[in-house]
């Protein structure tokens, strides 16, 4: 990774200032360990006319495998391979943000005690990045850094193979900007604006890179037409980070629209007379709406099929009315988590008889399943292939039969709502489908139909008008004349448990 700053001056005001100013001697090289590798800073020109201070970033592919603790295992099958073949070494990202923060930390900071008045003062710059990634192409890095006082901005794209100019360009760009602005300035949008393009950080993002990016976008990042983007991409998207840092820039906006300091109109506002409500997430909201309805139904010993990592199965433990739960999964890593996550090796003996988690597929018949109360299925119909869906319907309806069956599946209408999720994308990438609420009722009131239940709809989650609520439950009651009885089809016999396991195995 390879970032030149130049600038120019005059006997008065040589150029040779850009060292006092970086707190780098322009006759010296320099190597700083970086957690990923080695930074260099040297002056391939250093005159009174002319100086230029580049910083040279070399990545230890190898340790960055390693101290990303195995990122990205269990993905692609060339996902192995593709940690140590990547673009890490050459273009710039996050990772030479890191080794800026690291090797120019007082420039940053705007901090010079040679030449306080020198780096107050706007200068002449000129900043060059051979190759720089650029997820949305040359014109969103003209959106980025037009509006920031440059008056070049140049992003040349560079090509896959400039012997093969057919296969188009790559998204790679070669970066030049020269203005005029404050060197510290100019340092922290490149801090914040490389990942940004790259759209990606090697690294966790902590609740504290809500400070980093606001400080580091002081005086541009809350003006700036594409803050919401930034904001964004910086905090890798993490919705809670975004909507915090969206926050605190509005109070910076009002405060400049009313020439306060942030802090008085942080302080308008009584925190301790506050009575706005935070929303309450949907994953809270629909686990309530599962305990009700099975608190309504009297349901005392529960199936918890798909549960995951258990945490259903936690929240039914605080009621003491559940006397016997049961959590059912295909998957030996999330009952595994599960486990942990309850504490199931310290669980006291009366309270560890009240659970049971098991592995098993709820496409395959289980005669252990039969005799509870009710079964629940939270969020699972959606990550099977439909046409497996028969089997699990017979497993769970035809087989199992629990007087109350409880399905919470998304309402595909209501995606629209959620702004970070691109059009035509589902909420999860292992979703196999998500039905809107006619596709749902018409599955379920053919499910109820062929197994003797009844069935109700109810809405979990903000009930949005135009396109209902982000979550469907359905809660299915067995008939009172068909309880204790299998479901006989259309004038066919009742299959045997054999038969029962041949048919959910063709399913």
């Amino acid at each position: 990774m390879f970032l030149t700053i130049s600038t120019t001056g005059s006997p008065e005001r040589p150029a040779t200032d850009l060292g006092f100013l970086l707190h780098k001697h322009p006759e010296r090289a320099q190597a700083f360990s970086t957690s990923h590798g080695t930074a260099h800073v040297f002056y391939p020109e250093a005159s009174a006319e002319r100086c230029t201070a580049a910083l040279l970033l070399e990545v230890d592919p190898i340790a960055l495998v390693r101290k990303g603790k195995g990122k990205g295992r269990g993905g692609a099958p060339d996902s192995a391979l593709a940690q140590y073949v990547n673009d890490r070494p050459y273009a710039a990202s996050s990772l030479l943000s890191v080794a800026m923060s690291t090797v120019f930390k007082s420039a940053l900071s705007g901090a010079c005690k040679a030449m306080p008045e020198r780096a107050a003062a706007p200068m002449e710059l000129r900043i060059e990045v051979p190759a720089l990634p650029a997820r949305g192409g040359a014109e969103l890095v003209r959106k980025l850094f037009g509006p920031l006082g440059w008056t070049r901005v140049e992003a040349e794209a560079v090509p896959l193979d400039e012997t093969f100019p057919g296969w188009g360009d790559s998204r790679y760009v070669r970066l030049v900007l020269e203005g005029e602005l404050r060197l510290a300035e100019a340092l922290r949008q490149l801090y914040v604006l490389l990942p940004v393009l790259d759209d990606a950080k090697h690294y966790w993002v902590a609740p504290d890179e809500v400070d980093k990016l606001l400080r580091a976008g002081e005086g541009w990042l809350a003006e700036h037409p594409e803050h919401k983007l930034i904001t964004s991409r910086y905090l890798a998207r993490r919705w809670g980070l975004t909507r915090q840092a969206m926050e605190r820039l509005e109070l910076v906006r009002l405060a400049e629209a009313d020439d306060l300091d942030v802090e008085s109109v942080d302080n308008a506002v009584d925190e301790g007379s506050d009575t706005e409500e935070r929303p309450v997430p949907l994953a809270v909201r629909r686990r309530d709406a599962i305990l009700a309805a099975l608190t309504a139904a009297g349901a005392g010993r529960v199936l918890d099929l798909g549960c995951g990592q258990g945490q259903l199965v936690q929240a039914l433990l605080k009621d003491p009315r559940f006397t016997e739960i049961v959590g059912l999964d295909v998957s030996m890593r999330a009952l595994t988590i599960a486990s942990r996550r309850l504490k199931l090796d310290r669980m006291g003996e009366r309270q560890a008889s009240r659970v049971t988690l098991r592995q098993g597929s709820l496409t395959y018949t289980d005669k252990r399943l039969k005799g509870y109360d009710a079964a629940v299925l939270s969020e699972v119909i959606e990550h099977l292939d439909p046409e497996r869906l028969p089997a699990l319907e017979f497993a769970v309806f035809g087989s199992a039969r629990p007087r109350t069956v409880l399905v919470t599946t998304p309402n595909v209408e209501y995606n629209v709502r959620w702004e970070t999720l691109p059009a035509g994308h589902t909420r999860h990438g292992d979703h196999r489908f998500e039905w809107t609420r006619a596709e749902f009722r018409a599955w379920a009131e053919a499910v109820a139909g062929r197994h003797g239940y009844r069935v109700e709809f109810v809405p979990v989650g903000p009930d949005d008008p135009e396109v209902g609520p982000p979550t469907q439950m359905a809660t299915f009651s067995l008939s009172t004349d068909t309880a204790g009885t299998a479901p006989t089809g259309t004038g066919t016999t009742t299959p045997t448990t054999d038969e029962t396991e041949k048919e959910a195995k063709a399913a």
